[in-house]
């Protein structure tokens, strides 16, 4: 069954106890009703990634200090990284923000760090005995996904061999880990949907490990049946986020925002059970196909406290939980049979 509730710490931590390092923000997660924490590679407060890289005794520390509060490690992010591997220089300078100063200003150097980074995450995750490590792809083309201008024949397919050629030695080195790299559809990233993903994967040659994290939240704002999305995709979905999400268009903003801020644009993300995801519906699809990773909340609400918002969404994802059947409901109802009793049922032999 999917595990649960685990917490995506990378929205929690802060300057003030009890967010500012890894045991006190696990004994706070733990006392709300989490069982697992996935973390941000990117926070040294929480996991220095190179050591973790390193050193398996480093992972097994982390490990019995998330234990100690009764929590699972679930997986490692690198969206920050995976930011990283393919920039526009349109967004050269904004995306700097995610990068360390060695290599801010040097758009090489810095797609080479983030590759450093993401085989670490790697690494660290086989030696904390897990199975997926989230991420973004970046992209190359996301200032053409309105199509005006025009876009240049052969763009598309261009741009995603490129970004193949900047992932495959990232997936081959997760697979010699034994490793899902899962990246999240996301605006902003040149794998935002299910075509973009179709059209990375056969850039890629369908690699094994080439998977998804699956976040509905994204598929709200865009108004993409996200339900559809898990029968299409589902052998592929190595990891979940549980963030909802609301779209309410009027006459003054839709799908591209009007530039407003969050609280005024027409999608907005929402704290579970605020907005409009049908979780029950999620639960049931990832149920019905074997989903058993963790069912992780990565809070963002625009409207509700962070601390209420993870106090409430415990609760919530417990209770969305399913334990699938040890029996079908209807065995009171079946008899004994052999191939005679099914012929004659058959009409066969009479």
């Amino acid at each position: 069954m999917i595990k649960g509730p685990a917490l995506f710490l990378a929205q929690f931590m802060g300057d003030e106890p009890p967010f500012d390092d890894f045991d006190s923000i696990c004994a706070w997660a733990a006392g709300l009703g989490y069982r697992g924490v996935q973390l941000p590679s990117w926070d040294p407060r929480i996991i220095d990634l190179a050591q973790a890289a390193q050193s398996k005794s480093y992972c097994e520390d982390r490990q019995a200090i998330a234990a100690k509060h009764g929590l699972t490690i679930t997986e490692i992010a690198t969206h920050l990284q995976g930011q990283l591997i393919a920039v526009h220089p349109a967004y050269d300078e904004a995306f700097d923000t995610f990068a360390p100063d060695f290599v801010k200003g040097s758009p090489n150097k810095r797609q080479a760090w983030a590759v450093d980074q993401i085989k670490a995450a790697c690494t660290a995750s086989q030696h904390l005995g897990l199975t997926a490590v989230p991420s973004f792809t970046g992209a190359l083309m996301w200032q053409t996904v309105y199509p005006w201008p025009q876009r240049p024949a052969g763009l598309v397919s261009e741009g995603f061999r490129a970004l193949a050629e900047r992932w495959l030695p990232i997936l081959d080195h997760a697979d010699s880990c034994g490793i899902d790299i899962a990246w999240e559809a996301h605006p902003g990233e040149d794998v935002h949907d299910g075509a973009t993903y179709e059209a990375f994967l056969d850039a890629l040659d369908e690699h094994p490990r080439a998977c998804l994290l699956y976040d509905p939240s994204h598929f709200i704002l865009q108004q993409l049946d996200y339900l559809h999305y898990i029968d299409l995709y589902h052998e592929r979905i190595k990891a979940f986020h549980v963030k909802d999400a609301e779209f309410r268009p009027d006459g003054r903003v839709g799908v591209y925002g009007g530039y407003q801020d969050w609280q005024n644009r027409a999608g907005r993300f929402r704290s579970p059970g605020d907005g409009q995801v049908d979780f029950p519906a999620i639960f049931t699809l990832l149920t019905k196909y074997g989903f058993d990773g963790w069912a992780v909340l990565e809070w963002e609400c625009c409207f509700k406290d962070a601390a209420q918002g993870a106090e409430q969404s415990a609760k919530l994802i417990e209770d969305w939980l399913i334990r699938p059947p040890a029996k079908a409901f209807d065995d009171f109802a079946g008899g004994a049979s052999d191939p005679g009793t099914l012929r004659r049922a058959l009409g066969l032999d009479s």
